[in-house]
């Protein structure tokens, strides 16, 4: 099994450290119903750092490329994937639900000594990829035969009228 970085967030904050890296996506578990294809790696960049209320946080910055399928023409796609979020730490899960919801304020999450990297880099990623991907430029391929419209009871029209 691979090297998984684990960092104490709160520790990792306060001293504004920086830690970056290359993780595979086959390393992905939550991720993996999503792709295509689990080839390939994807970088990160992660950084203690404050946000503008002097709180602790982590920036996180993720690129790449991942293999996704189209939705319309079914076939492979790949999809950059380039994310810079900060997350602002909490003491506790209460200390979250304690503030005002606000669409516009940086996400909150709870400090631990032991966070895994790869799963805050996998958080982005699903994050990131859309729930429906296509490309900017499908056009649908038309099937054999797609062109002509199937009535299955038009015979039955012919019958009718041989009645009467």
């Amino acid at each position: 099994m691979s090297h998984q970085p684990v960092i104490d967030a709160a520790e990792f904050a306060a001293a504004g450290a920086k830690q970056q890296g290359v993780l595979p996506l086959s390393g992905f578990p939550r991720l993996r119903d999503v792709l295509a294809s689990d080839a390939g790696e994807i970088a990160y960049e992660i950084e203690g750092t404050r946000d503008a209320r002097g709180r602790p946080g982590l920036r996180i910055r993720v690129r790449g490329t991942v293999p996704l399928r189209c939705q319309r023409c079914l076939e492979l796609m790949g999809y950059d994937v380039s994310t810079d979020e900060l997350l602002v730490l909490a003491a506790s899960q209460a200390e979250i639900d304690a503030e005002p919801a606000d669409v516009d304020a940086p996400d909150r999450v709870v400090a631990a000594a032991g966070m895994r990297v790869r799963d805050l880099v996998e958080d982005e990623l699903i994050l990131a990829v859309p729930f429906a991907p296509r490309h900017a430029d499908c056009t649908r391929r038309k099937a054999a035969g797609e062109g002509t419209k199937n009535l299955p009871f038009a015979q039955l029209r012919g019958l009718m009228r041989n009645r009467h």
